[in-house]
């Protein structure tokens, strides 16, 4: 999937095939909302912004590296759908229903990480924004809004998974994983509003 351009990814998002789907497009959310917070850090660099440069620096290094853990979770996305997918295709009988239950496992792993991820990228633009560069300061929302669109994304790829997973532990812990989504929307609203009235004419 990294090495799709655009166009031939939205083309294949387009198309009827299994993957990739919306959990794919949810990591891709991710990504995204990483990549503009660490274009935002990049541009709070130099003399002006010092008494903040550890914290810049540390911000640049960990949109890098959730940047590149979304990407991967949309391709791991994709090929847990497909497992899916071939599990149905199964002759009925309790190794297809073994099959399918542990696939559906498998693939509410990926859009759970991803939540975990948007949930992280969201904190971090809490943190940038009151020190930011103010000629991005639209980029933190715009990271916000990407993010809070794989957090929502994220949690109902998980829960459509939900039901097929016989593991009643698993279901619990991925519930668990899911409890703080309302919360980081709110925060992701929050930071959107900031700026929102920061840019008011």
């Amino acid at each position: 999937m990294r090495d799709l351009t655009i166009v031939d990814f939205l083309s294949e998002l387009a198309d009827r095939v299994p993957a990739p789907g919306g959990g794919a497009t949810a990591a891709l959310h991710a990504a995204q909302a990483a990549a503009l917070l660490g274009m935002v850090a990049r541009y709070t660099t130099g003399e002006k912004y010092t008494a903040h440069a550890e914290t810049v620096v540390a911000v640049i290094a960990e949109t890098d590296t959730l940047r590149a853990r979304s990407l991967r979770l949309a391709e791991e996305d994709a090929a847990a759908f497909t497992a899916v997918t071939d599990a149905y295709r199964l002759p009925k009988g309790e190794e297809r229903s073994g099959a399918i239950a542990r696939a559906l496992a498998g693939a509410a792993e990926p859009p759970a990480r991803v939540v975990e991820a948007a949930a992280r990228v969201i904190e971090l633009c809490e943190l940038m924004l009151p020190i930011c560069n103010r000629n991005v300061v639209t980029d933190v929302a715009a990271a916000a809004e990407a993010a809070r669109a794989a957090l929502t994304t994220g949690r109902v790829n998980v829960e459509v998974n939900l039901g097929g997973v016989q593991d009643e532990q698993l279901r619990a812990e991925l519930n668990i994983r899911l409890s703080g989504v309302d919360a980081a929307v709110a925060r992701a609203d929050w930071v959107t509003a900031e700026v929102r009235e920061e840019i008011k004419p």
